[in-house]
């Protein structure tokens, strides 16, 4: 019984996600009402499952950086060389954003109050993290130049890609993702100082 509640309650919960998600890539903001009449439930649904307004715009943040990790920043690759597991990081990071409705509000930067401004900027410093700790350990393989700060360098590099990013997708046409895949890749592998000029 217990279970079943769980369970009601955790589609319940993704069913608001999925509508705020979908609310916001429509309009360009958040309101509680119009997600829940989205989902077809009461209004009061949401703020149970998220507290506030905030609450929500924050669950879809991090849902939406969840995904894009799934889906490219925490992958695993078996390419022999760090500058291949990399190249194909990099496809799957702007084939993500291409996909995704909600990339070009979250790539632009918070919607909200101080509370989001805060979440927003953790979220980054979690793909920072794992950008520093990848450059790091290509350092010390000795396929990357050693001169250049991990962390700082990973945020430039992060900060680059998603702007790349927010150009391409807001250029009418839309330019092909394996062209932009190209122009992030030529662009990260110089920021990183990839010693190996073959891949």
């Amino acid at each position: 019984m217990a279970s079943d509640k769980r369970s009601r309650g955790s589609a319940a919960r993704a069913g608001l996600l999925r509508a705020a998600a979908q609310e916001l890539a429509a309009t360009g903001h958040l309101e509680v009402a119009a997600v829940a009449h989205r989902a077809g439930v009461s209004v009061g649904l949401p703020y149970r499952y998220f507290g506030t307004r905030s609450g929500l715009l924050i669950a879809v943040a991090e849902d939406f950086h969840q995904r894009l990790c799934q889906a490219s920043a925490l992958r695993t690759y078996d390419a022999p060389t760090w500058a291949a597991r990399e190249r194909s990081r990099v496809r799957d990071w702007i084939a993500f954003l291409y996909a995704e409705p909600l990339a070009p509000l979250m790539l632009a930067g918070p919607v909200g109050d101080g509370e989001v401004a805060a979440a927003h900027t953790r979220l980054l410093s979690r793909l920072v993290d794992l950008g520093a700790a990848n450059i790091a350990h290509g350092q010390a393989t000795g396929e990357l130049e050693p001169d250049r700060d991990p962390e700082l360098t990973a945020a430039g590099v992060l900060g680059g890609i998603h702007a790349m990013a927010t150009v391409a997708l807001a250029r009418t046409p839309t330019p092909p993702a394996d062209l932009v895949t190209d122009q992030v890749w030529a662009f990260t592998r110089r920021a990183v100082g990839l010693r190996d000029r073959k891949d």
